[in-house]
């Protein structure tokens, strides 16, 4: 038995992830991204303390996404309270983990059909 989620082709799959950067959907992407279920960016941080409300503007816009998933790296680390808040007032729940996880997650998250995005730090 097949237990692969089956996912449009139409749809960012992360593929893989190191410390130069991530693969969604055959396409490579050096440093930090943005992925969404209907396309990947560019992001131009480079650490988590450089993560505010401003540099995560491309998911608030669009309105449609209700989890985001930050993938800090090789380690979890705590959303400051600012910054989930500000989050929240625009209807997206934010969950913090190490960049491994968040791209596992993402990818459950959208087979599953759901409103996730993922912004992500490279594990370097």
């Amino acid at each position: 038995m097949d237990v692969t989620p089956i996912i449009p082709a139409d749809r960012q799959l992360i593929d893989g992830y190191a410390a130069s950067g991530f693969r969604v959907s055959g396409i490579a992407y050096t440093g930090a991204i943005l992925v969404f279920p209907d396309g990947t960016q560019a992001w131009d941080v480079r650490m988590l303390d450089e993560v505010t409300p401003a540099s995560l503007q491309p998911v608030i816009a669009r309105g449609t996404v209700q989890i985001l998933l930050l993938g800090c790296g090789r380690r979890m680390r705590p959303v400051p309270a600012p910054l989930r808040q500000a989050l929240r007032a625009a209807g997206i729940v934010v969950d913090a983990m190490d960049t491994g996880a968040a791209c596992r997650t993402y990818n459950v998250l959208l087979a599953e059909d759901r409103r996730v995005a993922a912004a992500l730090l490279p594990l370097g």
